[in-house]
């Protein structure tokens, strides 16, 4: 008597993943292993597809990272009360941004690629924006100015959250503390005053103070 077929496995398409299913998954690997570790295919095994499906819904990598900071934004962008003053609206608006962004332990990594933007952050860029042209800045120059905000603010979150991250990872004295510890004051008398201090001097949090003097310098004559 013939024995009964092993019942056939299915060979269809594979479960069907939305894009909030997508990026949820891609936040938990760059959270977890960061930017560089985020592929497609990891991401197709993370949500049990494969990478064709994942094409359906971003057209790649760059897209993908456009839409985990629109999620970040979305999730972390609150709109402060703005005062009066277009300067002072120019320095919260900017804080609010510099804010959100430095407590993100990936975001750092997705900086450097310029053209990435969130739709969520553009609220944030027209109040800079507007308020350079409110102090009587061109809108070509208030351009230039955000651009100029903008390049601070990220630089000094990528230095900062690096640093610490270097510091975290290796106790060992810095090549910069090794060269500072012998400066010849001759040559170099400035930086031999301040070199036992130059370490916590520069770990001081002073972004703000740096805003304000940037903007006032984008501002003068005007």
């Amino acid at each position: 008597m013939p024995q009964p077929s092993a019942p056939r496995k299915n060979l269809g398409r594979p479960p069907r993943i939305s894009r909030e299913e997508i990026v949820e998954a891609a936040r938990r690997i760059v959270t977890e292993a960061g930017v560089d570790r985020l592929t497609m295919r990891r991401l197709a095994t993370e949500v049990g597809s494969t990478p064709m499906a994942l094409y359906h819904h971003v057209r790649d990598k760059e897209e993908l990272l456009v839409l985990l900071l629109d999620d970040y934004a979305t999730r972390t962008l609150r709109r402060p009360e703005l005062p009066a003053d277009p300067r002072e609206r120019i320095v919260v608006a900017t804080t609010a941004i510099h804010e959100a962004l430095a407590a993100c332990p990936w975001i750092v990594e997705v900086l450097t690629a310029d053209d990435l933007m969130s739709t969520s952050a553009l609220w944030f860029v027209e109040q800079i924006v507007d308020g350079l042209v409110e102090c009587g800045l061109s809108p070509e120059q208030a351009v230039h100015g955000y651009r100029a905000i903008w390049y601070y603010t990220a630089g000094e979150i990528v230095v900062r959250t690096t640093a610490a991250r270097r510091r975290a990872d290796d106790a060992r004295a810095t090549y910069r503390e090794q060269v500072f510890a012998d400066l010849d004051p001759n040559e170099l008398p400035r930086l031999a005053q301040v070199a036992d201090r130059w370490a916590p001097l520069t770990a001081q949090d002073t972004y703000l103070d740096g805003l304000r003097a940037l903007v006032d310098g984008l501002l003068a004559g005007h």
